[in-house]
């Protein structure tokens, strides 16, 4: 991803996405992993995983909705590395990446609070789950919304991130699977 940095008359370091019209700036190309991980060039089944953070509240979460542990593990895992304050460019935000519209169905009053992101989360994927009665429909949902899975006849979408979404989480599920 590239990233402009400029220094104004005052010395104060700019950085933005956008290039400064007209001035002097100097381009940095900046690794973005999240980037990397939808486009398919990360291994999933290789990446370390995640085993020693949340573990109580994703618990609770698995014995409310009844959705196993690995499944919950593999979707925050794709969905924010495990970062409770990760921010999407969309709006999704937290361990689960929820957005607004979801936050206010399940009643988050803060997004970036594990315990209110997980139980939502895992709430609206158990939704998901007894709408669709797939994993397979359920995880492309979560990525692209249902509207776009009614739109395509309850199959995952032609979008490649829900795609590779949809099987990078299938790899994380069957790896935590094993260790939980």
């Amino acid at each position: 991803m590239k990233v402009y940095k400029h220094v104004d008359a005052n010395g104060i370091i700019h950085y933005s996405s956008n290039k400064p019209a007209g001035k002097s700036y100097k381009v940095l190309n900046i690794k973005c992993p999240e980037c990397a991980a939808w486009r398919g060039s990360m291994d999933w089944n290789t990446t370390p995983l995640i085993v020693d953070k949340f573990s109580d509240e994703i618990d609770a979460a698995s014995r409310k909705w009844g959705i196993d542990k690995p499944v919950i593990m593999a979707i925050i895992h794709a969905e924010s590395a495990f970062k409770e304050k990760a921010n999407s460019s969309a709006g999704a935000q937290g361990l689960m990446q929820l957005m607004p519209k979801t936050q206010q169905t399940y009643k988050v009053n803060n997004p970036f609070d594990p315990k209110q992101n997980i139980d939502a989360g895992v709430a609206y994927f158990k939704h998901l789950m007894n709408r669709y009665n797939d994993i397979d429909i359920s995880l492309a949902a979560y990525n692209s919304g249902e509207t776009a899975v009614e739109k395509y006849g309850k199959t995952i979408p032609p979008f490649d991130e829900t795609r590779e979404y949809v099987r990078r989480v299938k790899i994380l599920m069957k790896r935590y699977r094993k260790i939980i």
